[in-house]
């Protein structure tokens, strides 16, 4: 069993190293092998299962290590509760992993088949796209290859999970082989340079359009008063305007604010609005901005909206998928207190929008919404012509969760071959090409605003069109690979 432990510590070790902050992601395709050789070694299905689960901890701990440092500072928990609570999330989300385990077992002690290499990676891909439904989703495997260029050519047709099947498959045919399979269980793996003749990635290009991302670095932990308010909404405006000024006559598409931690009440307060008005007038442009909004029965709604050149509200989106713990704490965290100073918890939108501007659409998703892939294309299904993506990034301190959750939006944007174009907080703000390439950022944890490029597109991917077909087959696969798997045992039983 010490051996068995130990590859699933080495493969913990592995993920954690595939992402940021190490970002060592040659990593990622090598991984999961140490965890299926130990699997395949042990034949009880809750040893199986303990080792994915002892894999899953101490990868969760070690990629999303802020968690605690989020729930010490503005959870309003000690650093003994901090830590507590973070370590429960940790066990919680390490399930996925004991699953995989305990399933990718059967399917590695398959000695009489060749189905084991993409069985293992289809079985992945099935359990690795739950999470988001299941509370809590992060970074995907194949968000290491973000910098890949050939396994990126999957995504406009399968999302991020067509390079995790891949990273997957090359793991178990490492583990096939370091346990002496015959080399026909390696023939999975002749498929993958054909890679070669997908589209290749759009070419670098400067943006036709331009747009103004504005960067507040506004304090997480700022008191406010109707004075300090006023204050942050006119410096707002101030920089905004200044910016779009240096630009002479060549006038931005729009105006990007960010989520930020502060109260703009566009509804109730009557100075934002004409603040946002007399911007949006006196610049000649559209101004997009993150907002509080509330429901008909007072319930906080997590916000963006677009404001039209003569300073009208043109439309409205609400946040769909809220964040756990910052906008709402789900079972069994209750004795945590929520990030947000809300007075209760957020409401989620009802749908995505789309918005009008200049003969276009545009679509805005909001901070945490970017991990969902199958959320993210809708917006591209339902004629978005560029993303963006409003955030507020300050609660990950100066950990490495902003380089993470700008992977994640990175995938976003070559999934649905966007522009995307990020304006948070106090970084990172930056503007994403259609292949995914960050194309330029200002500096972190500084007021700045910048002009950045960026262009229409209207032709739709495979996956903007179809979504989430690949999980789906390789779900349907898995499952009828483990039941043929265990009926052909069964029957290869002597009998007495």
């Amino acid at each position: 069993m010490m051996k068995q432990t130990a590859g699933a510590l080495l493969t913990a070790l592995l993920l954690v190293l595939a992402f940021p902050r190490f970002n060592l992601v040659w990593c990622a395709p090598v991984a999961l092998a140490p965890l299926l050789v130990a699997v395949a070694r042990e034949p009880r299905p809750w040893k199986r299962f303990l080792l994915g689960e002892i894999a899953g901890v101490v990868y969760w701990f070690g990629v999303c290590y802020w968690i605690e440092g989020v729930l010490a500072n503005y959870g309003g928990l000690s650093t003994a509760l901090g830590w507590l609570a973070f370590l429960l999330f940790c066990l919680i989300k390490a399930l996925h992993m004991g699953v995989f385990a305990m399933l990718a077992g059967i399917l590695m002690q398959d000695r009489w088949g060749a189905v084991a290499v993409p069985a293992v990676a289809a079985l992945w891909v099935a359990i690795e796209a739950t999470h988001g439904s299941l509370g809590f989703a992060w970074l995907a495997l194949g968000n290491a290859g973000i910098d890949m260029g050939l396994p990126m050519r999957l995504a406009p047709y399968t999302s991020v999970y067509g390079l995790s099947f891949v990273f997957m498959l090359m793991a178990a045919a490492l583990a096939v082989a370091v346990l002496g399979r015959p080399r026909l269980h390696l023939m999975w793996l002749l498929p993958l340079p054909f890679l070669i003749f997908l589209p290749s990635l759009p070419d670098a290009r400067r943006g036709r359009e331009t747009a103004v991302l504005v960067q507040p670095n506004i304090s997480e932990d700022a008191q406010w008063t109707p004075e300090s308010v006023d204050r942050m909404q006119r410096n707002l405006a101030a920089l905004s305007l200044r910016t779009v000024m240096t630009g002479g006559s060549d006038r931005p598409a729009l105006v990007v604010w960010p989520e930020v931690p502060a109260p703009l009440y566009y509804d109730e307060d009557p100075r934002l609005r004409s603040y946002v008005a007399d911007l949006a007038r006196a610049a000649q442009t559209h101004l997009l901005l993150g907002v509080v909004a509330h429901t008909p029965l007072g319930a906080p709604l997590n916000s963006a909206i677009l404001i039209a050149p003569d300073g009208r509200l043109v439309t409205r989106y609400d946040k769909v998928n809220l964040v756990p713990f910052g906008e709402f704490v789900p079972w069994p965290f209750d004795f945590v207190k929520r990030i947000t100073t809300e007075a209760g918890d957020f409401t989620p939108g009802k749908q995505v929008v789309v918005s009008p501007i200049d003969g276009h659409q545009l679509g805005t998703f909001i901070c945490y919404e970017s991990v969902f892939p199958n959320f993210v294309r809708h917006f591209a299904a339902d004629g978005a012509e560029v993303l963006f993506n409003i955030s507020n990034d300050g609660y990950f301190g100066r950990s490495a969760a902003r380089l993470q959750h700008l992977e994640i939006v990175r995938m976003r944007a070559a999934e649905n071959r966007r522009w995307i174009l990020r304006s948070t907080n106090d970084g990172i703000t930056g503007t994403i090409d259609p292949a995914g390439r960050l194309r330029g950022t200002l500096p972190l944890y500084v007021e700045a605003a910048s002009r950045t490029g960026f262009s229409y597109i209207q032709e739709r991917t495979f996956y903007t069109r179809y979504g989430d077909w690949f999980p789906i087959l390789c779900a349907l696969v898995a499952a009828a690979l483990l039941i043929v798997t265990r009926v052909g045992r069964a029957l290869a039983l002597p009998r007495r």
